[in-house]
């Protein structure tokens, strides 16, 4: 297990496979030095478009392609080297997932599916290596954006407590939460957005476990929500846009994050291509908007906190390029510090956990 005293983070990049790309990726983060370097092929794998480590940092699993169908690939992580050591998949017919997460006792994995609108629970053998789905369970409905012309799941995770699974459907523009019985989805509630929205993903505050942050997609804003643990049901807070008010072009909102001391927010532009910084009232979990950082490249689909959150990395889809900034704990603020790190087609990217 790291510690926060090293010098250097391993890093992983999913990515498109359909350009040149080969599968995974892994860098490394020299913080003394500033620079992300060492960038290599980590695992030939075909679209591994998100990706998830394990709390005990053994363990990735990763969305997978194979022809016509997808699924969920499971590796064994060697955290000194980042070796990465494919255990097995599972594969269902039909297009492959667009998110994958794991529970914190590595016991259950979930995917998302956009294409088929589903949501799928795992169960995970004490080897690391994923089994079939125990659980499949389809959305119903359509929003009023010709893109949601019928359901289109982006997001399914265990809430912090681990007493729901949470999806975002971005099609149906609908928070569902489930309980899990034994590997089985079970439908408890549903939160519904402002029609049009297309809600994307969500992150849960890491001190106060009652508010989540749920970017969406169409309509570029983070909706603050309440968690009631009661019965896994949401209610709306706040609503910001993480746009400038004069920006009339195409955008559409990708990733959000937040500080592990649940200070500031980050969400990210597609198309603005930025990195909207807003700061975290302490008292009700508002947002105030701070300010824009440019991505240096070409629709940022994602980006993450390194372990020691001082610096950020951010992935430029359609220009192939990794971001590194370094942040200010106190302010928030992003500078920009290297834009050449070549990664091609990359979509998510996760850092080994400390």
């Amino acid at each position: 297990m790291y510690s926060m005293s090293q010098s250097s983070y391993i890093g992983y990049v999913g990515t498109y496979t359909k350009g040149e790309s080969d599968g995974i990726y892994s860098f490394t983060l020299d913080k003394e030095q500033a620079t992300i370097k060492n960038v290599k092929l980590a695992a030939t794998i075909d679209n591994p478009t998100y990706l998830t480590i394990s709390e005990d940092n053994q363990s990735l699993y990763s969305v997978v392609k194979e022809g016509e169908s997808g699924g969920v690939a499971a590796f064994s992580l060697k955290s000194a080297t980042g070796e990465l050591q494919k255990l097995n998949q599972q594969v269902l017919e039909g297009a492959p997932p667009c998110h994958v997460s794991v529970g914190i006792a590595n016991r259950n994995v979930f995917s998302a599916n956009y294409h088929k609108g589903t949501v799928e629970s795992y169960l995970v053998s004490e080897d690391g290596t994923i089994n079939l789905p125990s659980s499949i369970v389809y959305h119903h409905g359509s929003g009023p954006d010709e893109r949601q012309e019928k359901p289109h799941t982006h997001y399914a995770a265990f809430t912090p407590d681990e007493k729901y699974v949470v999806a975002v459907d971005l099609g149906t523009d609908q928070v569902i939460s489930y309980s899990l019985n034994e590997g089985n989805l079970v439908e408890k509630s549903i939160f519904t957005v402002k029609p049009g929205s297309g809600p994307r993903h969500l992150v849960f505050h890491p001190l106060n476990q009652s508010l989540a942050y749920l970017m969406t997609e169409f309509s570029s804003e983070v909706v603050v929500l309440k968690y009631h643990s009661e019965d896994g049901h949401f209610t709306e807070i706040q609503t910001i846009s993480t746009l400038p008010t004069d920006f009339t072009e195409n955008n559409q909102g990708s990733a959000i994050h937040l500080s592990s001391d649940g200070r500031f927010v980050y969400a990210a532009n597609r198309g603005h291509d930025s990195i909207a910084v807003f700061s975290v009232n302490a008292d009700n979990g508002t947002l105030t908007f701070i300010e824009h950082t440019s991505t240096y490249g070409n629709w940022p689909r994602d980006f993450v906190l390194d372990p020691s959150e001082d610096f950020l990395v951010a992935t430029n889809q359609n220009s192939s390029n990794l971001v590194l900034y370094s942040r200010n704990k106190e302010t928030g603020l992003l500078t920009m510090l290297q834009s050449d790190v070549k990664v091609p087609d990359p979509v998510c990217v996760k850092f080994i956990k400390i």
